[in-house]
């Protein structure tokens, strides 16, 4: 629902987007396409997918005419290779929700050709880290990792919420302001094992596939980097929305 409602969510991330550098590509990486390997999109042409039901009908006539990019897409498999990563081709993967909608909040006109990357829900946040730290190289051939997920992501306090039913929710300002304090810090370990040092990090999220994209994004940044938050909020009653930009830091 976040793209017929974009709120303050939506205006932080077109202005963050605004300030960006022009883009060869985006390399988006969703918590909806989960594979046992990391697995690169080479359409031509992503299909816009509606994998969700339920919703009104407005949704599902929206489009998102993105391109593909054979060679960006080349080269994101060719870094994942080099440091001894699994990685895979997907000639027709199209964009599901978790892909389609947050770029369409911050590029409207589809004019940047984008490059689908898969999540390995099983592998965990070491993993993608190293996926993360694998693509960093293509920040400087003007190639940007976009990662979409939750800061919070629990669909049973979702449902209880709506019939307004529920326990406190504590959590909900708890997680993210831990997980915002050990980006800020540059905490690597601590948010690695986020599950066991988190507040509530169970409740936030009972799988984890919602918040792996996190950890690419933050390791796209290389090792010493720097994060930015973008944005803190609470949608639909449960999920909060905090968005961050993570930078290389400057050599001194």
């Amino acid at each position: 629902m976040w793209v017929l409602r974009p709120g303050a969510a939506g205006a932080a991330m077109a202005a963050a987007a605004s300030e960006l550098p022009p883009l060869r590509a985006i390399v988006v990486v969703s918590a909806h396409w989960d594979t046992a390997q990391a697995t690169v999109g080479y359409a031509d042409r992503p299909e816009t997918l509606y994998d969700f039901w339920g919703f009104p009908d407005e949704l599902y006539s929206i489009r998102y005419p993105a391109t593909g990019c054979r060679e960006a897409a080349a080269e994101v498999e060719s870094c994942l290779r080099a440091v001894g990563l699994a990685a895979a081709p997907d000639r027709s993967r199209g964009l599901d929700h978790g892909a389609w909608i947050p770029l369409r909040m911050m590029f409207p006109d589809a004019d940047v050709p984008v490059v689908p990357l898969s999540i390995q829900s099983r592998l965990g946040p070491a993993h993608h880290l190293a996926v993360g730290r694998a693509l960093a190289p293509l920040a400087a051939h003007g190639i940007l990792v976009l990662a979409s997920g939750n800061m919070t992501h629990n669909l049973r306090d979702l449902q209880f919420a709506r019939q307004g039913a529920g326990s406190p929710l504590d959590y909900l300002r708890d997680f993210p302001a831990w997980m915002a304090d050990r980006l800020a810090d540059a905490d690597v370990p601590a948010l690695l094992d986020y599950r066991r040092r988190a507040p509530d990090a169970v409740r936030a999220h009972p799988t984890e596939e919602h918040l792996l994209p996190l950890f690419v994004a933050l390791g796209a940044a290389g090792e010493n980097f720097e994060a930015k938050r973008l944005h803190a909020g609470i949608d639909e009653f449960v999920l909060a929305m905090d968005a961050f930009s993570f930078t290389a830091k400057e050599a001194t």
